[in-house]
Formats: C-alpha cells, structure tokens, sequence
C-alpha cells in the first residue's frame, strides 16, 4: 500500500486543497490529511474545527478506492511520516515562490529521512493562485469567496464572525 501525507495548516480548507487530494488519489493508496499545529500562529479555526470541516468535505470529492483520512501533528513532519509509515509526501505548488520554499523543505527532509519522498503537485489553474492566507485576506475584507472554498467553509467562516 502507497501511503502519504499531505500536511499544511487547512485554515481554511480551500477548493485548491481538496484538489490536489482528489488527484493525489490517483497516486496513491492512503493520504492523510496532516493538520500542522503551530502553536506560535494565532489559526481563524480551532483543530477541531478545521478537521471537522475537511472531513466534511472530503465525503463530496471523488477519491475512487483511495482512503482518506484527516489527523494533526506537531514537530517535525519525517517524524510524523515515519510514525505513520508513509512512503511520501505531498505538496501543493502554485508558484515559483513556492517551489523555492518547498525545494528547501523537501532536501532538508530528504536529509533527515532519505526513505520518504516528496511528491510536488500543481493544482488545476483554477486554483493556482488560491491559498488560506489569501482566502482570509479576501473574507475579512469583505470579498466573494464562491469557487475558493467548499460552501460549508464559507458558511463556517461567516458564522465565525457572526458568533454563531
């Protein structure tokens, strides 16, 4: 069995995010939906929240007979990896930008535990410019967030600031 992970923080879960896990499907057995905890970032969701939402989600994209399932760690991710017997992992690139973080992040990883591999993914156009950070910028200032996020993560979005 192929298993990876696919770690990040997921606040919030975007349409960007879940595309890449429906084509990682296509590569690989089981992917775990990593949820980074990073105590030094103030995160809009709780852990709970955003693992309840992805595993929400999740059940609406095509996964064929791939197993997806959502966890969170702290610490180093080839520590997590190995802990859970992964033969890789999975990172979205969108940018040039990203590819020079994520190169330095993969070697160094590489260097710490040269069995895992790292496997870049581009998401599909549509998405190639969306990310957490942004989808947040855009939502507290007021923008559209139709086709960034799942319906259920703008829903939760709003009714996070409401107080809901």
């Amino acid at each position: 069995m192929r298993r990876a992970i696919y770690p990040g923080s997921f606040d919030p879960v975007t349409n960007g995010h879940l595309d890449i896990i429906e084509r990682g499907c296509k590569l690989f057995d089981e992917i775990i939906i990593a949820i980074l905890v990073n105590p030094e970032k103030q995160p809009f969701f709780s852990i709970e929240e955003r693992r309840g939402m992805l595993e929400e989600v999740l059940k609406g994209i095509a996964r064929g007979k791939c197993v997806v399932r959502v966890d969170h760690f702290q610490g180093l991710l080839v520590h997590y990896a190995l802990a859970q017997k992964a033969d890789a992992i999975v990172r979205g690139i969108r940018a040039i930008s990203d590819y020079e973080y994520e190169l330095q992040m993969a070697l160094m990883n590489r260097r710490l535990e040269p069995s895992i591999e790292t496997v870049f993914m581009m998401p599909a156009e549509t998405y190639s410019y969306v990310s957490s950070r942004l989808v947040k910028e855009v939502f507290q200032l007021g923008g559209e967030l139709a086709g960034l996020v799942p319906p259920l993560v703008e829903s939760r979005m709003k009714e996070k600031v409401s107080g809901g």
